[in-house]
């Protein structure tokens, strides 16, 4: 019988407390792999992680470990794009425990003395005429706004077309918004993505407005820039129909 298993990589969220990033890791490495590539996104020795899979549709976590982690495979688990990899310590003790950073007192300068300090960031930019001390502020907006329109002109940017995110090339999806979100911060437009996968931040809307419609964490609002639009098809659909004639 022809195992299904793949040897592709796949991305996933590695969460600690005190880490969140996203990694890509390939079903062919057993656990003791995983484990001590994962010591230098989180910082926890191999030997007190306790690994769990969360998975985008599923409440429940389920359990990466084994009684041979050398020679048992991650192919025994579903991996899904953008599932999370839960790293847990069993040394309570571990500085890799962050206490919150709101629990960390905190000196804040008054605004007044930071003012009136001749080496600053905000003297520099006083000096220099930079951002909102610029005269020519407005015009350079302007001309910003203009450059991003032209992106999306150039690069043929339009509602339902296929894209994908650079720089990644499997976080895909359909443009379903192009145009002003004045509840994100900054400047010009904004292009919203309707992703195959759950690798979101929305569900389309942003601060109770709606821009189109998606289940959540199916939706995102990047830069024109970062959109490639072209044939892209959903992840795992690009094999020709012959290979379909059995599942």
């Amino acid at each position: 019988m022809t195992s299904l298993a793949t040897t592709r990589d796949v991305p996933v969220l590695v969460v600690s407390s005190a880490a969140s990033a996203e990694r890509r890791i390939n079903p062919s490495w057993s656990i003791s792999q995983l484990k001590g590539k994962l010591e230098s996104v989180t910082g926890i020795p191999p030997s007190a992680q306790v690994l769990s899979l969360r998975l985008p549709d599923r409440q429940q976590a389920t359990s990466i470990s084994a009684e041979d982690e050398d020679s048992t495979k991650l192919e025994l688990w579903f991996l899904p794009p953008y599932a999370e990899i839960h790293v847990e310590t069993t040394d309570p003790t571990s500085s890799t425990v962050i206490p919150p950073s709101s629990a960390v007192p905190k000196y804040e300068m008054p605004v007044e003395t930071y003012s009136s300090l001749p080496d600053t960031v905000l003297a520099y930019k006083k000096s220099h005429q930079i951002g909102r001390f610029d005269p020519h502020a407005p015009e350079s907006k302007e001309r910003k706004v203009a450059k991003m329109w032209r992106e999306i002109d150039a690069a043929a940017i339009a509602v339902e077309k296929r894209c994908v995110l650079s720089p990644s090339t499997t976080r895909r999806g359909t443009v379903a918004y192009v145009g002003l979100v004045p509840e994100i911060p900054g400047i010009g437009p904004w292009v919203g993505i309707r992703l195959d996968e759950p690798a979101g931040k929305n569900d389309g809307s942003v601060a109770g407005q709606r821009y189109f419609e998606c289940d959540p964490q199916y939706g995102v609002f990047v830069r024109p820039d970062r959109v490639e639009v072209g044939d892209w098809k959903e992840l795992g659909l690009e094999e020709d129909d012959d290979d379909l004639d059995e599942i």
